[in-house]
């Protein structure tokens, strides 16, 4: 599943640069060129890893750990800045991105600790598992990438598996996150109307039961509370680019000329490739440019306008292939660092794939990460090859390497 999709991604990323003028698959020149460098590159550093002792993972997870958080702290001090986020080191024409290959090393860290850990439902653990994921989060946070910073809440995936966070807690997240979007699509008080009403309905149900209605009367206040701040953190809190990216996705007329063009020229390339798509070279939106970044966080409109729906829904069922088999050895695995580590992975996987296709067709705001194995992104295909043939190497022995 891997090699499909690092070979697809490179015949999309070969799509969206050309021209009639082309010149050969081998032009390190042109963006499929660079792409094509980097992986057979990653697929050279895949057997290196598959090569190694299996034990060096978890001996040196600290270290590979320690040693990205201080390349995130160099980035800052010496890095350059693309596309208004400092998160690069420049080598002549060649960026590397340290946040990418923190992911990696994250999950190593916290496979490492967790996998130590006897009593991983104490207040004490959970603190420190959150502390490693934290750490990170909050230095590429001051990079001004807020894109890469979100990636890492979906390791609460491999909190929630190892018993450190209660389900609850997470449905609660994602019922704030929800709240938000709809009380910006919503007058407030419709909200708190409906809200008062679904609350009166429950009481009326458990005439019986005083403290189950204090209980309720508590949580519709604290709701009632959450929404109507939603208005001052919207206006006074968030950044205007920030704003702007909310309001593209709340308003499909916003400024399609502005803030707007971006979505509104993906969802036509999407929308125009039909159920079987126009066919490789075809797509029209692709050949002359109309959608920006694509062929980096939009790449998946060239999937949509020259394979069409059928092509995307494949790339798609690839993808939860990959998640799923991820998952399932990481469940078999007698090591719990194989198991966190794989857990870990498959959530990185999973929320670049769901919110990168989710932001190209407008159910997610654009936060500009890039598609897993198919964006032209270097640093992004080495680090996510690095993750998954490190998990290959670890389930190959399928030892209790702690």
């Amino acid at each position: 599943m891997y090699i499909v999709l690092v070979v697809f991604g490179w015949f999309n990323v070969f799509s969206t640069g050309f021209t009639e003028s082309y010149d050969g698959f081998f032009n390190f020149g042109q963006i499929h060129g660079k792409q094509l460098l980097f992986v057979l590159s990653a697929l050279v550093m895949g057997i290196f890893v598959l090569l190694l002792d299996v034990k060096i993972f978890p001996a040196f997870a600290w270290l590979i750990y320690l040693g990205f958080v201080g390349l995130l702290l160099a980035v800052l001090a010496f890095g350059v800045e693309i596309n208004n986020s400092q998160s690069w080191f420049r080598f002549g024409s060649f960026a590397f991105q340290p946040s990418e290959f923190s992911k990696y090393a994250t999950a190593l860290a916290l496979a490492a600790f967790l996998g130590k850990t006897k009593s991983k439902a104490s207040t004490t653990t959970t603190a420190a598992a959150l502390a490693i994921i934290g750490i990170p989060m909050a230095l590429i946070l001051l990079q001004n990438d807020m894109g890469t910073t979100l990636v890492f809440s979906s390791l609460v995936i491999v909190l929630w598996r190892e018993g450190l966070l209660s389900g609850k807690l997470i449905l609660a997240g994602i019922v704030a996150i929800f709240l938000f979007v709809l009380t910006l699509i919503i007058n407030q008080y419709i909200i708190i109307g409906t809200l008062a009403a679904a609350t009166l309905g429950w009481i009326s149900l458990r005439l019986k039961n005083r403290k189950e209605w204090v209980l309720i009367a508590g949580f519709f206040a604290i709701l009632s509370i959450y929404v109507l701040s939603v208005d001052y953190v919207y206006h006074e809190i968030l950044q205007p680019h920030q704003k702007a990216r909310i309001e593209v996705l709340v308003n499909d007329d916003v400024d399609l000329k502005g803030v707007g063009y971006n979505l509104h020229q993906s969802k036509i390339a999407i929308g125009s490739g039909g159920f079987w798509g126009k066919g490789f070279l075809q797509g029209t939106q692709t050949k002359f440019q109309f959608v920006p970044e694509q062929s980096t966080d939009f790449i998946f409109c060239t999937v949509g306008e020259e394979w069409g729906f059928f092509g995307s829904a494949l790339l798609i069922a690839v993808y939860l292939a990959l998640i799923s088999r991820i998952v399932t050895l990481a469940e078999r695995h007698r090591s719990a660092f194989g198991r966190i580590y794989g857990y870990a992975i498959a959530s990185f996987l999973f929320f670049h794939f769901t919110i990168n296709i989710g932001m190209t067709i407008g159910l997610v705001p654009i936060i500009g990460i890039p598609l897993p194995f198919l964006s032209a992104e270097g640093s992004s295909i080495w680090a996510f090859s690095l993750m998954i043939f490190t998990f290959l190497k670890i389930d190959s022995k399928r030892l209790d390497l702690l």
